[in-house]
């Protein structure tokens, strides 16, 4: 027993799980989903990597190792880890605000970005701090990667253009922008926008298309996936066939063949220093999308991931980016989903796909010499509007005014200061309105539906109560912002109520009580007291009760502690209880 308790503690690697029951099949199912997400993630990865600001080879750097760690160490069975646009973004404007003109100095620099974010995930993973990820709410990750998707493909648009601009926020890009719309290159220009024009028709009508000329389901679905590969190559070849770079057009020009370098990060502390915030950030970033990415995909298949496990394989994911020429890497929402609807089964399916790539690095460098700019340039704004949802302003609007101010300022943020701070204003922002909504809770004086054990609203029901007896219901944790609120309610009742006799404080949606809401009922019963009026509680949860237990309040408690609401009315004023005639057969509605 001692032997057996022992070798279920030691730590297992979830390659084990899945690689006992590997089979044929399965083998099958992998290299094809490898196969389709090897070329879809080949111009996405070029893409990406330009989009940091780094060479495109980059792109495909980081794209191999990671993928290889990933499938040892990730609980995911699909997830796709590899370079995505929002942390390329924020790699960017990391860098950028370093100004770095040295291109070696800047790859060094994102080097680093992915060996710092490596370390705080694998560091907040073996503390076990994946919960942290539920303090980003829903909302302000939704503005953020909206807004993140305007200023991607708002910085596509120069190169679209085949001009010059800066900004690290959208009105500034703009800006810059309309100064050049002189100096467009009309030939960049058309070519950018066919390319667009036939990647969002791809999207949306390639595959019924498709299926009406025959080809199943499946087979439709991987060529609509495969149609940024098709764009790079009919676009490649006519850069080459009329000569497109001596017309002026820019193209992506030499990328070195060979495998990933081996790469080792910048041990400058002033650098290290000025990356510490924008690494958390992609840190957190990264966890968060990734996380979700892998839930969704899991339910699907009733399967479960592990978010502390994820942060390990995140973490020496980005160390293995680090340390063959990479930058910060997560688990891509388009690239997992296209794994999952592919067919995948398991994580060899990464491995596979790590192998395409590699490969393409040896082989397929030398034909995108001439592959445009402009068309890495459209496939990133095709994939990132997919990511933006202004529909949850309206949603938000009708369901909650303040997850719509969360939303809205985190939108505005970082449209209007940039990537970093526009998540940290939103992030600050969620915090202050969920302590504005929490230190104002829903407090309700509640009355006994006749015929019934229940307690509901007096402001919402026909409901019988005794003047006598105060039921009181907060619907919130007590705790040192609220808690005044509660003292201020319990004495106007008392200023209000001269036949007062009890007040019952009903705690069914009470989860805790902090220090400061502890002597705020201290207070309460000593002023109840004085007044000679009983202080009681009812329904108290198990943990509460537990904390309570310990200290002097429930030793010197004017009052009692009812296992229910009903049993304190019954107790303390059992005239409530009495049948009206009146009432009878009177309905209402339960809310």
């Amino acid at each position: 027993m001692v032997a057996r308790t022992w070798r279920h503690r030691l730590p297992t690697l979830p390659i084990l799980d899945w690689g006992r029951t590997y089979q044929r099949n399965t083998l099958m199912s992998d290299g094809l989903a490898a196969l389709i997400v090897t070329i879809m993630l080949i111009p996405q990865s070029l893409a990406y990597a330009m989009l940091a600001g780094l060479p495109p080879e980059v792109g495909l750097y980081a794209s191999v190792l990671p993928l290889l760690v990933y499938a040892v160490l990730g609980s995911s069975r699909v997830l796709a880890v590899g370079p995505v646009a929002v942390v390329s973004l924020m790699t960017a404007a990391a860098l950028g605000q370093l100004s770095m003109v040295d291109g070696a100095a800047y790859w060094a620099g994102a080097i680093t970005l992915a060996f710092m974010s490596g370390l705080i995930l694998l560091l907040m993973g073996l503390l076990k701090l994946g919960f942290l990820a539920h303090f980003l709410s829903h909302p302000v990750i939704s503005g953020f990667i909206s807004a993140s998707g305007l200023l991607i493909a708002a910085s596509q648009l120069k190169t679209l253009m085949g001009v010059q601009a800066e900004g690290h926020n959208l009105l500034a890009l703009l800006l810059s922008l309309a100064r050049q719309l002189d100096r467009v290159h009309s030939l960049t220009l058309f070519v950018g926008v066919c390319t667009t024009a036939f990647l969002f028709w791809g999207r949306r009508s390639l595959k019924p298309l498709l299926q009406r000329a025959g080809l199943s389901l499946r087979a439709a679905d991987a060529c609509v996936k495969a149609s940024p590969v098709l764009a790079i190559a009919v676009t490649t070849t006519l850069a080459w066939a009329l000569d497109w770079q001596q017309a002026g057009m820019k193209i992506v020009g030499v990328i070195p063949q060979g495998l990933p370098p081996f790469t080792w990060p910048q041990w400058s502390l002033p650098l290290w220093h000025d990356l510490a915030v924008p690494a958390l950030l992609i840190s957190v970033v990264g966890f968060v999308e990734s996380v979700s990415v892998g839930q969704t995909l899991a339910a699907k298949r009733r399967q479960r991931i592990d978010p502390d496990q994820e942060l390990v394989a995140l973490g020496a994911s980005n160390l293995g980016a680090a340390l063959s020429g990479g930058f910060p890497v997560t688990g891509g929402f388009a690239r997992s989903v296209v794994n999952f609807d592919a067919g995948a089964q398991t994580p060899a399916a990464g491995i596979l796909t790590a192998g395409g790539l590699a490969l393409a690095s040896l082989y397929l460098t030398p034909a995108l010499y001439y592959l445009p700019q402009a068309t890495l340039a459209a496939t990133i704004i095709v994939a990132v509007l997919s990511l933006v949802d202004l529909g949850i302003l309206r949603r938000t609007w009708a369901y909650s005014k303040i997850d719509f101010a969360a939303v809205a300022v985190t939108l505005a943020a970082t449209l209007g200061v940039g990537v970093e701070l526009g998540l940290m204003v939103g992030v600050g922002v969620s915090l202050l309105l969920h302590l504005w909504r929490t230190s104002r809770p829903h407090m309700a004086e509640v009355g006994l539906v006749p015929g019934t054990e229940h307690f509901r609203n007096v402001d919402r029901h026909q409901v019988r109560t005794s003047p006598a007896l105060l039921g009181l219901r907060v619907d919130e944790s007590l705790y040192f912002a609220n808690a005044r609120l509660l003292e201020d309610r319990i004495n106007l009742a008392l200023a209000q109520q001269p036949a007062l006799r009890h007040v019952v404080l009903q705690c069914s949606a009470v989860n805790s009580i902090d220090a400061s809401a502890l002597e705020s009922l201290e207070a309460i019963d000593h002023r109840l007291r004085s007044a000679e009026v009983a202080f009681h509680l009812s329904e108290v949860k198990g943990p509460v009760m537990d904390h309570l237990a310990g200290t002097d309040f429930l030793r010197h408690l004017s009052g009692r502690v009812f296992l229910s609401h009903f049993q304190a009315v019954s107790a303390l004023t059992p005239e409530v209880l009495a049948p009206d005639p009146e009432r009878e057969g009177t309905f209402f509605p339960v809310i």
